[in-house]
């Protein structure tokens, strides 16, 4: 089985909804890790060792958040300037990460068509998450689609559930290795897989 980190980071989880829906229904799983990094680090204030060795323990990294200004919130930028050191993550001889795979979940509030080349957002959510792709392969690890919930203002209690419940059989599926490269390499978000993934036996 794969270990799954979610960095969890969302500066006022009082107010959430979404992401707070999402992370009680993976609370529980096996071999998943969640660090919440606005709890822990209010100060912003990284612990750089610790967050090191979690990233050491484990083989898959989810960073869940939302999509703030087509980026994420501060702590995640912080995070990655401290904790990703040259050669060390990256660099000659920055082999700490290699064979690890990266990926974000993350809210928004337009719709999946607003995110286009025609839409109003003018781009995809593909390509605004480019920076962290390329921090993942920099860091020689695999960047995987991202799960995203949109139009998240206009989301019901059904339609969040349904969400909830697809993020926690993903980590699950993850944390088994049921989702193979062959799989996510077709897809643009790694929502798109699940219906078919929860047609399988477990």
């Amino acid at each position: 089985m794969a270990r799954v980190l979610i960095q969890f980071a969302h500066p006022v989880l009082s107010k959430s909804r979404v992401h707070a829906a999402l992370i009680r229904h993976c609370s529980n799983l096996n071999n998943v890790t969640i660090n919440d990094l606005y709890e822990r680090y209010p100060d912003l204030y990284i612990d750089v060792d610790r967050e090191q060795r979690l990233l050491l323990n484990h083989d898959i990294i989810v960073l869940q958040h939302p999509f703030y200004w087509y980026s994420s919130p501060a702590i995640i930028k912080q995070w990655f300037d401290l904790v990703l050191e040259h050669n060390w993550a990256y660099g000659s001889q920055g082999r700490a990460l290699v064979g690890k795979k990266m990926m974000n979940v993350i809210s928004c509030g337009g719709s999946r068509e607003a995110y286009s080349a025609t839409g109003f957002n003018r781009y995809t959510i593909n390509q605004l998450l480019y920076p962290f792709d390329q921090t993942a392969v920099r860091c020689n690890m695999s960047y995987l689609p991202p799960f995203v919930i949109h139009q998240t203002h206009r989301i019901s209690d059904e339609q969040l559930l349904a969400y909830s419940e697809e993020f926690r059989l993903m980590i699950s599926a993850l944390a088994d290795e049921r989702i193979t490269p062959e799989a996510y390499g077709q897809v643009q978000y790694m929502n798109d897989l699940l219906a078919d993934l929860s047609r399988q036996p477990i």
